[in-house]
Formats: structure tokens, C-alpha cells, sequence
């Protein structure tokens, strides 16, 4: 099981395709979720963390990708 951090607008597919790509190994799912925007306060200062999409990607037994 390995996560990336991806863009607001990937889709599954799109994803699935790029890891193909990129490192050579074929998902069997991907899973999506979005990361909501926090408040923060540093300092006395009131801020916001800024959220995203988060991508689980799940490889057959034995595959893994090399991180460098």
C-alpha cells in the first residue's frame, strides 16, 4: 500500500495510468479521499492548512516501488 499526494481534479483512472507509467507496476485499486482545509494558529496568528486529495494505491503481492 503506498499514498501520494495528487491534484484536486485526478481521477482514479488517472492515477492508475500514472503509476503504471512512471514506476511499472500495474495498481489493483485505487482509493481517493479529500483532505479538508484546517485553521491553524501560530503564533497568535490565525492561518489556514490547506488541504488536497489524497490517493491509496494497492499493488499485488510482491510488487513494490522503488523511493528514492
Amino acid at each position: 500500500i503506498y499514498t501520494f499526494n495528487v491534484t484536486d481534479n485526478a481521477t482514479k483512472n488517472e492515477i492508475k495510468k500514472a503509476i503504471k507509467l512512471i514506476y511499472g507496476v500495474t495498481p489493483l485499486r485505487v482509493s481517493t479521499t479529500k483532505i479538508t482545509s484546517k485553521t491553524v494558529v501560530r503564533r497568535g496568528i490565525i492561518g489556514t492548512k490547506k488541504g488536497g486529495k489524497k490517493a491509496v494505491v494497492y499493488l499485488k503481492k510482491g510488487d513494490k516501488i522503488a523511493i528514492a
